[in-house]
Protein backbone atom coordinates (compact mmCIF):
# COMPACT_ATOMS: atom_id res chain seq x y z
CA UNK A 1 0.00 0.00 0.00
CA UNK A 2 2.74 2.33 0.95
CA UNK A 3 4.43 2.10 -2.63
CA UNK A 4 1.00 2.47 -3.83
CA UNK A 5 0.49 5.41 -2.70
CA UNK A 6 3.76 7.16 -3.18
CA UNK A 7 3.52 5.95 -6.75
CA UNK A 8 5.47 8.07 -9.07
CA UNK A 9 6.15 10.18 -6.16
CA UNK A 10 8.65 7.47 -5.04
CA UNK A 11 11.10 7.80 -8.28
CA UNK A 12 11.20 11.46 -7.82
CA UNK A 13 12.21 11.50 -4.09
CA UNK A 14 15.16 8.99 -4.84
CA UNK A 15 15.80 10.95 -7.27
CA UNK A 16 16.24 14.46 -5.13
CA UNK A 17 17.51 12.15 -1.72
CA UNK A 18 20.28 9.28 -3.41
CA UNK A 19 20.74 11.05 -7.07
CA UNK A 20 24.23 8.94 -7.16
CA UNK A 21 21.94 5.69 -7.36
CA UNK A 22 20.31 7.00 -10.76
CA UNK A 23 23.82 8.44 -12.48
CA UNK A 24 25.01 5.15 -13.76
CA UNK A 25 23.43 1.72 -14.58
CA UNK A 26 23.51 -0.50 -11.39
CA UNK A 27 21.99 -4.05 -11.69
CA UNK A 28 19.14 -3.70 -9.55
CA UNK A 29 18.77 -7.58 -8.60
CA UNK A 30 22.37 -6.67 -6.89
CA UNK A 31 20.63 -4.02 -4.55
CA UNK A 32 17.68 -6.54 -3.67
CA UNK A 33 20.09 -8.85 -2.63
CA UNK A 34 22.44 -6.59 -0.24
CA UNK A 35 18.76 -5.31 1.24
CA UNK A 36 18.15 -8.70 2.28
CA UNK A 37 21.50 -9.37 3.31
CA UNK A 38 21.37 -6.04 5.90
CA UNK A 39 17.72 -7.29 6.94
CA UNK A 40 18.93 -10.36 7.76
CA UNK A 41 21.55 -8.77 9.74
CA UNK A 42 18.81 -7.26 11.33
CA UNK A 43 17.13 -10.39 12.26
CA UNK A 44 20.29 -11.37 13.86
CA UNK A 45 20.71 -8.52 15.79
CA UNK A 46 16.77 -9.31 16.79
CA UNK A 47 17.96 -12.48 18.02
CA UNK A 48 20.51 -11.05 20.23
CA UNK A 49 18.20 -8.77 22.00
CA UNK A 50 19.95 -5.89 19.96
CA UNK A 51 16.90 -4.23 18.98
CA UNK A 52 17.95 -0.52 18.26
CA UNK A 53 19.98 -1.93 15.92
CA UNK A 54 18.08 -4.35 14.41
CA UNK A 55 15.62 -1.42 13.88
CA UNK A 56 18.15 0.66 11.98
CA UNK A 57 19.69 -2.34 10.00
CA UNK A 58 15.82 -3.28 9.23
CA UNK A 59 15.36 0.78 8.30
CA UNK A 60 18.46 0.28 5.71
CA UNK A 61 17.19 -3.01 4.04
CA UNK A 62 13.87 -1.37 3.44
CA UNK A 63 15.47 1.54 1.91
CA UNK A 64 16.99 -0.85 -0.98
CA UNK A 65 13.99 -2.66 -1.31
CA UNK A 66 12.44 1.05 -2.41
CA UNK A 67 14.96 1.84 -4.37
CA UNK A 68 15.68 -1.49 -6.71
CA UNK A 69 12.63 -0.68 -8.42
CA UNK A 70 13.19 2.70 -8.88
CA UNK A 71 16.37 2.04 -10.21
CA UNK A 72 14.89 -0.71 -12.52
CA UNK A 73 12.67 1.55 -14.10
CA UNK A 74 15.12 4.63 -14.79
CA UNK A 75 17.58 2.09 -16.85
CA UNK A 76 15.20 0.06 -18.11
CA UNK A 77 16.22 -2.75 -16.49
CA UNK A 78 12.95 -4.24 -15.27
CA UNK A 79 12.62 -8.10 -15.52
CA UNK A 80 10.67 -10.79 -14.95
CA UNK A 81 13.37 -12.56 -12.59
CA UNK A 82 13.62 -9.04 -10.95
CA UNK A 83 10.30 -9.27 -9.68
CA UNK A 84 10.55 -13.11 -8.72
CA UNK A 85 13.53 -12.25 -6.89
CA UNK A 86 12.56 -9.06 -5.06
CA UNK A 87 9.33 -11.41 -4.08
CA UNK A 88 10.90 -14.06 -2.60
CA UNK A 89 13.73 -12.49 -0.93
CA UNK A 90 10.88 -10.13 0.77
CA UNK A 91 9.00 -13.39 1.99
CA UNK A 92 12.78 -14.40 3.48
CA UNK A 93 13.23 -11.05 5.38
CA UNK A 94 9.72 -11.18 6.72
CA UNK A 95 10.25 -14.48 7.95
CA UNK A 96 13.94 -14.14 9.18
CA UNK A 97 13.21 -10.71 10.87
CA UNK A 98 10.18 -12.30 12.77
CA UNK A 99 12.30 -15.85 13.67
CA UNK A 100 14.86 -13.68 14.74
CA UNK A 101 12.25 -11.98 17.83
CA UNK A 102 10.73 -15.43 18.13
CA UNK A 103 13.96 -16.67 19.45
CA UNK A 104 14.89 -13.97 21.18
CA UNK A 105 11.58 -14.52 23.65
CA UNK A 106 12.13 -17.81 23.79
CA UNK A 107 15.47 -17.79 25.21
CA UNK A 108 14.12 -14.92 27.28
CA UNK A 109 11.59 -17.47 28.63
CA UNK A 110 8.27 -15.52 27.71
CA UNK A 111 6.00 -18.42 25.78
CA UNK A 112 3.37 -15.89 25.75
CA UNK A 113 5.55 -13.36 23.48
CA UNK A 114 6.86 -16.68 21.56
CA UNK A 115 3.45 -17.42 20.30
CA UNK A 116 2.53 -14.26 19.71
CA UNK A 117 5.47 -13.61 17.42
CA UNK A 118 5.03 -17.23 16.05
CA UNK A 119 1.43 -16.24 15.18
CA UNK A 120 2.84 -12.64 13.53
CA UNK A 121 4.87 -15.04 11.44
CA UNK A 122 2.31 -17.32 10.11
CA UNK A 123 -0.40 -14.98 9.32
CA UNK A 124 2.27 -12.66 7.55
CA UNK A 125 3.11 -15.86 5.29
CA UNK A 126 -0.48 -16.28 4.96
CA UNK A 127 -1.09 -12.69 3.80
CA UNK A 128 1.59 -13.37 1.18
CA UNK A 129 0.48 -16.76 -0.13
CA UNK A 130 -3.00 -15.74 -0.35
CA UNK A 131 -2.17 -13.22 -2.66
CA UNK A 132 0.20 -15.39 -4.57
CA UNK A 133 -1.98 -18.37 -4.98
CA UNK A 134 -4.94 -15.82 -6.44
CA UNK A 135 -2.45 -14.42 -8.78
CA UNK A 136 -2.04 -17.74 -10.36
CA UNK A 137 -5.63 -17.53 -12.06
CA UNK A 138 -6.14 -13.67 -11.26
CA UNK A 139 -5.03 -10.99 -13.68
CA UNK A 140 -4.56 -8.56 -10.94
CA UNK A 141 -4.75 -8.51 -6.94
CA UNK A 142 -4.26 -6.22 -4.76
CA UNK A 143 -6.26 -5.69 -1.18
CA UNK A 144 -5.71 -5.81 2.51
CA UNK A 145 -5.37 -3.16 4.99
CA UNK A 146 -1.92 -4.27 6.23
CA UNK A 147 0.27 -4.79 3.29
CA UNK A 148 4.16 -5.76 3.68
CA UNK A 149 5.33 -2.19 3.66
CA UNK A 150 2.99 -1.46 6.68
CA UNK A 151 3.62 -4.33 8.54
CA UNK A 152 7.62 -3.79 8.07
CA UNK A 153 7.29 -0.05 9.33
CA UNK A 154 4.90 -0.95 12.63
CA UNK A 155 8.28 -3.73 13.21
CA UNK A 156 10.92 -0.89 12.63
CA UNK A 157 8.89 1.24 14.99
CA UNK A 158 8.74 -1.34 17.67
CA UNK A 159 12.35 -2.36 17.59
CA UNK A 160 13.59 1.74 17.65
CA UNK A 161 11.16 3.01 20.45
CA UNK A 162 10.62 0.03 22.29
CA UNK A 163 7.04 -0.73 21.45
CA UNK A 164 7.80 -4.28 20.15
CA UNK A 165 5.18 -6.38 21.69
CA UNK A 166 2.64 -3.74 20.46
CA UNK A 167 3.13 -3.22 17.29
CA UNK A 168 3.66 -7.41 16.75
CA UNK A 169 -0.02 -7.11 18.26
CA UNK A 170 -1.25 -4.61 15.44
CA UNK A 171 0.46 -6.73 13.13
CA UNK A 172 -1.44 -9.99 14.61
CA UNK A 173 -5.13 -8.54 14.05
CA UNK A 174 -4.21 -6.43 11.07
CA UNK A 175 -2.64 -9.41 9.14
CA UNK A 176 -5.45 -11.88 10.36
CA UNK A 177 -8.34 -9.30 8.96
CA UNK A 178 -6.00 -8.81 5.57
CA UNK A 179 -6.06 -12.25 5.36
CA UNK A 180 -10.06 -12.80 5.38
CA UNK A 181 -10.43 -9.80 3.15
CA UNK A 182 -8.03 -11.72 0.53
CA UNK A 183 -10.19 -14.98 0.39
CA UNK A 184 -13.26 -12.75 0.19
CA UNK A 185 -11.94 -11.07 -2.61
CA UNK A 186 -10.70 -14.18 -4.02
CA UNK A 187 -13.62 -15.77 -3.87
CA UNK A 188 -15.62 -12.87 -5.97
CA UNK A 189 -13.02 -12.69 -8.42
CA UNK A 190 -12.86 -16.16 -8.84
CA UNK A 191 -16.41 -16.86 -9.20
CA UNK A 192 -16.13 -14.76 -11.93
CA UNK A 193 -13.60 -16.39 -13.81
CA UNK A 194 -15.05 -19.12 -13.63
CA UNK A 195 -18.69 -17.99 -14.13
CA UNK A 196 -16.54 -16.30 -17.23
CA UNK A 197 -15.48 -19.89 -18.61
CA UNK A 198 -19.25 -21.32 -18.21
CA UNK A 199 -20.07 -18.36 -20.25
CA UNK A 200 -17.61 -19.07 -23.46
CA UNK A 201 -18.50 -23.03 -23.26
CA UNK A 202 -21.96 -22.21 -23.51
CA UNK A 203 -21.32 -19.96 -26.48
CA UNK A 204 -19.01 -22.19 -27.93
CA UNK A 205 -20.40 -26.19 -27.87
Amino acid sequence: MIKAVLGDRLDDWVDRVVPFLLRRPINPNLLTVVGTLVSLCAAVAAGLGRFGLAGILLLGGGFFDLVDGVVARRHGSTSSFGAFLDSSLDRLVDMGILLGILMHYAVAGEPGHVLLAGYVLVACVMVSYTKASAERLVTSFRGGVLERGERIALIIAGLLFDLLIPALWVIAVGATITVGQRFALAYRELERVDANARREVGEHP
